[in-house]
């Protein structure tokens, strides 16, 4: 069985990529902030639930310990917690998204590294956004080019940075960022737009179940490799 563990995956696009990734046979461990309605996304799924907050360092310690005594390894680390951080922008909201959407990412790697390395084909796929391509919010003829989410924007940018970093300096093990294409969430209600999660989960759900000879080092959406 594949061991896999989504971050934030007790709703949206999280969620939908678990209930995908169990389809394919695979052990799935939903990491959740909040342990009641991780467990209950988990029982609905038939998954298994970690309280996992991204922000904390003893949450993710205590998170990869169980995953280590339940199963020995890890073999698919889906970052998928995130924030828009669409209000005021200042300093202690800068804080929060770039503690999130890319310190966290880095904190959860670290932890898993070592379960990572126990796999037989050990994948990360951080769900990134073109929001963070500087040719994207920068092309007129892109959507992202007409979307002032500084915040948003910066730390996912970093999210990808982060990812092309670690695929560098971990070449066993296969690191992917995705765009999962505009979803309709709890983070784009305000915004009323959005395809069902269904399919975007698709795309990550293809980035996390890679040949051992898949690509590492990417940013991609439904199409194919992104400029960014």
């Amino acid at each position: 069985m594949t061991v896999t563990l989504i971050t934030g995956a007790n709703k949206g696009i999280g969620f939908e990529t678990a209930r995908q990734l169990l389809e394919r046979g695979h052990t799935v461990y939903i990491g959740a902030r909040d342990a009641e309605r991780g467990e209950k996304a988990a029982a609905e799924l038939g998954a298994h639930c970690v309280p996992l907050d991204v922000t904390d360092d003893a949450s993710v310690s205590n998170a990869l310990a169980v995953i280590e005594s339940a199963e020995g390894r890890l073999d698919v680390l889906v970052h998928n917690a995130g924030i828009l951080a669409d209000g005021p922008v200042d300093g202690p909201a800068a804080l929060r998204a770039f503690d999130t959407n890319a310190v966290g990412i880095v904190r959860v790697t670290e932890a898993a590294l070592p379960l990572l390395r126990k796999s037989s084909n050990p994948t990360v796929v951080t769900v990134s956004s073109s929001m963070g391509s500087f040719w994207a919010v920068t092309n007129p003829g892109r959507p992202e080019s007409g979307m002032p989410l500084a915040l948003y924007a910066a730390s996912k940018a970093a999210a990808t940075m982060l990812t092309v970093q670690y695929a560098k300096s971990q070449p066993g093990i296969k690191f992917n960022a995705v765009e999962p294409g505009t979803t309709a969430t709890d983070m784009t209600a305000a915004f009323g737009i959005g395809r069902p999660v269904t399919e975007s989960a698709k795309v990550v759900v293809r980035l996390a179940t890679l040949d051992a000879d898949g690509p590492t080092g990417t940013l991609q959406d439904e199409l194919g490799t992104l400029n960014w």
